[in-house]
């Protein structure tokens, strides 16, 4: 088969479409034929050689999949030959042949594109799990996304909008806060020319937010903890603005606040087992009943990797970036 490797580290001319052995099912595993994957963040910082695999997964990037499954490893029900699915991933999705672990599948939606399916399992699992399963956004709460209009934002502002949440975004420029709009989002912050602190408080009568999703780390981690509303919830699942920050513990303990961070590609099996369950159990209906949506900016045939990671590095992208399998 062929998959994108990484010779050396680098820009994205480092990614390299190149002939490599088929992998093989192991126990509990299935081998996925793939049909598209999808870009995260996560994949320029591997190909710069930031953020190897995690032991015992492929060494080819792509966090998440569709395809057709090709062959059932041996302690593996439940699954056929020849079913459409989309998967999370620790690595391999820049492939045309991927090993999953079964508890790691999920079902195309119904009258979803097979394509599309590929822009959900990472997206979604992060999402749920974090503002979900750990932070416990609930109806009538107010949850502040930041990057509104990323393939994490613009499923954070589907899934809060279906459980009844009013939804403040920051993003870039008044395109992308259009498109967050579209999607249900309520108080659209400019983060060049607003200050996210003021607007959320401006916007809920002072109370600030009940969750925060942060995909920057350290640069905003104060004005987080001060746009927190009492006993609010803080989930760090990204670093783009650095590692360290200095932390008010005093204005966290007035708030009864409580922070939280997480990564998903290093979990356990056990541990992205039960997110994909609850996944299917909560989030594909909404799929499949066309609440929530894959938003795609575009596809890209997977051997010009090269030209997707340009796209993510330019940031002006809506949604997520699609590599497909010619």
């Amino acid at each position: 088969m062929h998959a994108i490797t990484i010779p050396e580290p680098g820009g994205p001319e480092a990614l390299v479409w190149d002939e490599v052995p088929d992998p093989e099912p192991g126990e509990g595993e299935v081998l996925v034929e793939v049909a598209a994957s999808a870009v995260n963040r996560a994949d320029l910082l591997q190909r710069q050689g930031f953020y190897d695999p995690p032991p015992g997964a492929s060494p080819y990037p792509g966090l998440e999949c569709s395809g057709r499954i090709a062959e059932i490893g041996s302690g593996v029900s439940g699954w056929s030959v020849g079913d459409e699915v989309c998967a999370l991933l620790s690595g391999g999705g820049y492939a045309e042949k991927v090993a999953v672990p079964a508890g790691q599948l999920l079902p195309v939606p119904s009258g979803l594109d097979l394509n599309r399916a590929a822009a959900l399992p990472e997206v979604v699992c992060t999402v749920w799990s974090n503002v979900f399963m750990i932070a416990h956004l609930r109806p009538g709460e107010t949850l502040l996304v930041h990057g509104g209009s990323s393939g994490i934002g613009t499923m954070a502002i589907q899934l809060a909008k279906a459980v009844g949440a009013k939804i403040a975004v920051t993003a870039g420029s008044e395109e992308k806060l259009r498109r967050c709009a579209e999607l249900g989002a309520d108080i659209l912050i400019n983060y060049r020319e607003q200050d996210f602190v003021e607007e959320v408080r401006k916007a809920t009568d002072g109370k600030g937010a009940d969750v925060i999703l942060d995909n920057m780390g350290a640069k905003y981690l104060d004005r987080n903890v001060r746009v927190l509303a009492v006993n609010g919830r803080l989930a760090i699942i990204g670093m783009q603005g650095g590692i360290k920050g200095e932390l008010n513990i005093g204005a966290l303990l007035a708030k009864r606040a409580a922070i939280s961070a997480t990564s998903l590609r290093a979990r356990p099996l056990e541990e992205k087992t039960a997110i994909v369950a609850a996944v299917r159990e909560h989030v594909w209906p909404l799929v499949a009943g066309g609440r929530v949506v894959p938003v795609v900016d575009q596809e890209i045939p997977m051997h010009d990797a090269a030209t997707a990671h340009r796209v993510l590095e330019d940031s002006g992208h809506v949604g997520k970036v699609l590599l497909v399998v010619p």
